[in-house]
């Protein structure tokens, strides 16, 4: 994204991107080949006018978004945290602990099984666990009856997120 100001003598006609409108302010932005008035150049989810937040912004699925909801939705590196590969904007997706999974990938790490909205299961240093298979489940159910979760032990419920 670049903040330019237009010159002084110059009569560039440019519509903007955002509204359709003629571009006649004294600042414009250039973001993804395009011009923007400053109060047009918007990230999608949180509407925060981007040339007012910093100087990047970012663009997937046909979304434009500031540095905070691209990570939040896409995690640092746009990628599924178990298999590498690219998440499409379009796919649902489920999360855990800041990080995003395919849905085929969000599975337990010992028996396999895909977890669906509404499994509980343990997220255990980064490492996910159904409900039956989280580790110390025995030794808990044997002698901790009254501390069921390990001090480096998260327990959540699935969701769907949508991207």
């Amino acid at each position: 994204m670049v903040n330019s100001q237009v010159a002084g003598g110059a009569c560039v006609s440019r519509s903007c991107a955002g509204c359709g409108g003629r571009i006649a302010d004294r600042f414009l932005l250039f973001s993804m080949e395009r011009y923007w008035h400053t109060r047009c150049l918007k990230c999608s989810c949180c509407q925060a006018q981007l040339g007012e937040i910093g100087s990047t912004c970012y663009s997937k699925g046909g979304m434009i978004l500031c540095r905070t909801d691209y990570i939040r939705l896409f995690g640092h590196t746009g990628a599924c945290s178990a298999c590498g590969q690219s998440i499409p904007a379009s796919e649902m997706v489920m999360r855990a602990q800041g990080n995003v999974y395919h849905l085929k990938c969000f599975s337990c790490a010992t028996c396999r099984n895909q977890l669906v909205p509404g499994d509980r299961f343990h997220y255990v240093n980064g490492t996910i666990f159904c409900e039956h298979d989280r580790p110390g489940a025995a030794l808990l159910n044997t002698h901790l009856q009254s501390n069921p979760v390990l001090p480096d032990q998260k327990v959540s419920t699935c969701l769907y997120f949508t991207l």
